[in-house]
């Protein structure tokens, strides 16, 4: 399947994150597997997948994109997104179909941003590259230095845009990315109902990545526990 063939399957569907925190003894690690057929067999139109080894586990049984990323830490200890250009190779080998790239302003490790990163990794590797960006200009950023996706993964998430919401999705921000790029704008971030979904679309999101709303059952939980105690008390 050629790139453009791949865009267009994803178009107006919904991509579902199916990683695994680092903690092996969450429930969610062991059910990888599960959530993974559960997605394909739901309709999910793609998979978002972490470390090179759980994509060569699905690879075999899916023919869905699979957008590949690693995880890794910035020296505070907060997420990174595929730290290192080696983490490329493997995840190309382990057969990725996209490869996602923290594409923010911040320190990585070794004293350079994620812009000089992503220019690395865009010379050295011929592959489709999905920039995960917090902000408008780093969307914007991404996209001149040749990103193939742009995605709000890391809107909220970040030290300048964090405002301790993390139930609402960056609705003006998808808006703003989706008319001001030719790229195909990936809404991704805080996404936990349908109609979430629906309204990013409606903004003009290419697709949807939607995680823990389906992914974490605890998190599902303590919202509804959350929910119901509010009204209780």
């Amino acid at each position: 399947m050629t790139f453009e063939e791949t865009l267009a399957s994803l178009h107006g569907g919904l991509i579902v994150s199916c990683h695994a925190d680092e903690f092996e003894d969450e429930p969610q690690f062991s059910a990888f597997k599960y959530f993974v057929r559960s997605a394909i067999a739901g309709g999910a139109v793609g998979l978002r997948i972490e470390g090179p080894e759980r994509i060569q586990r699905i690879r075999s049984i899916t023919k869905l994109p699979i957008i590949g990323f690693v995880h890794g830490t910035y020296e505070n200890g907060s997420p990174l997104i595929t730290p290192a250009l080696d983490d490329i190779s493997r995840l190309i080998d382990a057969g990725a179909d996209i490869i996602a790239i923290d594409s923010t302003k911040r320190k990585r490790p070794g004293d350079i941003d994620g812009f000089i990163f992503f220019e690395q990794a865009r010379k050295r590797y011929d592959v489709p590259l999905w920039a995960d960006v917090a902000g408008f200009r780093e969307g914007v950023r991404a996209a001149e230095m040749g990103a193939d996706v742009i995605a709000t993964t890391l809107a909220g998430y970040t030290p300048t845009t964090s405002t301790g919401d993390y139930r609402t999705p960056d609705y003006p921000l998808i808006r703003e990315l989706a008319s001001s790029l030719t790229h195909p704008v990936i809404a991704e971030g805080r996404i936990w109902s349908p109609a979430d979904a629906v309204r990013c679309l409606s903004l003009g999101a290419h697709a949807v990545v939607v995680g823990s709303a389906i992914t974490r059952p605890q998190i599902i939980t303590q919202m509804f526990v959350s929910e119901i105690r509010q009204h209780r008390d």
